[in-house]
This record gives structure tokens, sequence and C-alpha cells, in this order.
């Protein structure tokens, strides 16, 4: 398991920094993965409402006030390049 979120600060447009619980820290365009999406996404699109991000205490990844959320082991693989890992239970599992 990757660290978990620790803070998030919107930067600009849809580009937040955030700090991960290990004090590494990236600057992540999340502008593919919300506009044009519809849905739960669409109150995203306006910049006032993206700007509500915040970093859900329990789960420690970012959400919106409407529930949108992010895996943090996604955010953490994309801020550093280090790929995912399937566990060998998931794979099992998966069959």
């Amino acid at each position: 398991m990757f660290p978990r979120i620790k803070k998030v600060h919107h930067i600009e447009s849809y580009r937040l920094e955030i700090t991960f619980s290990n004090g590494e820290k990236s600057e992540l365009d999340f502008k593919d993965r919300i506009v044009g999406r519809g849905g739960v996404f669409t109150p995203l699109e306006k910049i006032d409402f993206f700007k509500r991000v915040k970093v859900d205490r329990e789960v420690r990844t970012i959400e919106w006030p409407n529930g949108v959320d992010f895996c943090p082991d996604v955010l953490y693989s994309e801020a550093t390049g280090q790929p995912l890992t399937i566990h060998e239970t998931a794979a099992v599992n998966a069959l």
C-alpha cells in the first residue's frame, strides 16, 4: 500500500498540490479526469466547486462535497511514477 494523502491545496484551474503521508509533494492536473465526463463530475467542472476539495480524514484521499473521490494509490502512482502492483490474493479472486 502506498502512502496516503495528508494535505491538498488548489493551485489554479484543475491543478492541485498533494502532500502524501511520507512527505512527498506533487502537482497533479485533474482536467482530463473531470471535464466532459458528465454525471457526478459535472459540478467539478466549475472551478469554484473544484476548489472545495479537501482530505477525507478517514480514507485519507481527496474528495469533494458531492462525494467524488480518487483512489490514493492511483494518485501516488501518477505523482511518483511508481507502478501499481496487483496483489496475489486480488489476482486469484479475479479468476
